[in-house]
């Protein structure tokens, strides 16, 4: 217990002195099993760890969502997805702020990235926004907020983690996180429309465009739905395994690429490449995270938490909620991908435990992660608005994003208590 403790606490240290994640978790996970097998038995134990990560079938789908994802960011699809919501709601109260939630959404569902969505829909929003007056801080938490439906709305990246660490079915995964992606949207209108009630100064009324030009937008974005349709429909409809449908993805999308204004030959080469050095640093996190993992169950600790609980009286509910709190609270210091690596070896033996889904869990986790990417003061996605444009103040961030984080709130507790919300498609398509 205590050495699973020092661990956590030694992993998280390293981390925040900006050690490498892979490189922390790594070297964390070796010496404990050094301490506690010595020098032989510790480097086997850590190669066929690694071997074991590698060798992981499901693992192959990772690069291919990341090259989907850059190769429709390089297509200028962005752009079009917010032009095209602009057309449709940009008219109404807080229009602009509703359109730029709903191409986040757009542009999640190809990417997969909750930064990259952040960063790639803050160069267009937030001129278009401050163009018409609306408010940093309005601007700035709308961006942050919208950022986060990258790892929620599938296909996503968090999620193929989090299906790889417990080798649950990535489909189901996917379709899971449909719903609860549309009331995030939903919620976050929601918030948006507060904002603007309790400040009406926060934002400018934009001018209504015509049908005729709101079909025009629409026309520009046919190629991502339909790319978006032929991945997803594929494997919700079981006509090819999620790793195929990358592939399928990852071709669409260079033809996107390809045929797209320019972006020539040059500019897509440079795309394959930062998407191979993007997806090299998460499989070596993977793998320094699989030699952590060895060491903590080595300690026992997820045993001797399972019968802590079981004894502890609490509700199986309300431990769930705990868990929520605790990714909440790594979400300030965090990200995703490393509180997912850090914690899952510990909860989700409990969770199994107790009766729990693993699928549905694995959206609570997704979730959660999304409040930790906004919740102050170290949420990564508020740095990458203030980074985007560094004249707003982080403080500006921080205030326009409380109303997106109650929302998120209020979206995590329906999903604890209504699990149908989150199942209830996994269990019709599969």
């Amino acid at each position: 217990m205590i050495a699973a403790l020092a661990a956590f606490g030694a992993a998280l240290i390293l981390i925040l002195a900006r050690i490498p994640i892979a490189l922390g978790l790594g070297i964390v996970g070796f010496i404990g099993l050094y301490a506690e097998l010595g020098w032989r038995p510790a480097r086997t134990v850590a190669g066929l760890a690694i071997e074991g990560s590698t060798m992981a079938y499901s693992l192959s789908v990772l690069p291919l969502f990341v090259l989907m994802g850059s190769l429709v960011a390089g297509a200028g699809i962005s752009g079009k997805l917010f032009t095209t919501a602009q057309a449709f709601l940009g008219h109404r109260k807080g229009g602009l702020a509703n359109a730029t939630i709903v191409a986040c959404g757009g542009f999640g569902a190809i990417c997969g990235s909750s930064v990259a969505t952040a960063a790639t829909m803050s160069r267009i929003a937030i001129p278009s926004m401050r163009k018409y007056g609306y408010r940093d801080s309005l601007t700035a938490g709308t961006l942050a907020a919208g950022g986060t439906l990258g790892i929620l709305i599938p296909p996503s990246v968090v999620m193929i983690v989090y299906a790889v660490a417990t080798q649950s079915h990535i489909g189901k995964l996917f379709a899971a996180g449909v719903i609860p992606g549309v009331i995030g949207v939903l919620g976050y209108m929601a918030a948006i429309r507060w904002s603007v009630w309790r400040d009406p100064e926060a934002h400018a009324d934009t001018p209504r465009v015509s049908w005729g030009e709101r079909m025009r937008a629409l026309k520009s974005v046919w190629q991502v739905v339909l790319l978006f349709g032929l991945v997803m429909g594929g494997i919700y409809s079981g006509f090819f395994t999620a790793t195929e449908a990358a592939g399928i993805g990852a071709f669409g999308a260079l033809l996107l690429a390809i045929f797209s204004k320019g972006l020539g030959w040059r500019g897509i080469w440079q795309i394959v490449v930062d998407s191979a050095l993007v997806s090299t640093s998460m499989f070596f996190i993977l793998f320094g995270a699989s030699i952590f993992v060895e060491f903590i169950n080595l300690t026992g600790i997820h045993t001797y938490l399972n019968d802590l609980v079981t004894n502890s009286g609490m509700a199986p509910i309300t431990i769930i909620f705990v868990m929520v709190g605790i990714y909440i609270l790594l979400g300030c210091f965090l990200e995703s991908i490393s509180m997912i690596l850090i914690t899952i070896p510990v909860f989700f033996p409990i969770v199994t435990a107790l009766g729990f889904d693993p699928i549905w869990f694995g959206l609570i986790v997704v979730v959660a992660c999304e409040i930790g990417l906004i919740t102050p003061p170290i949420g990564i996605n508020l740095f990458v608005i203030q980074t985007m444009q560094p004249d707003i103040r982080i403080q500006t961030v921080f205030r326009g994003v409380v109303p997106f984080i109650i929302a998120d709130i209020i979206r995590v507790s329906l999903l604890i208590l209504a699990p149908a919300l989150v199942l209830w498609l996994p269990n019709l398509l599969f």
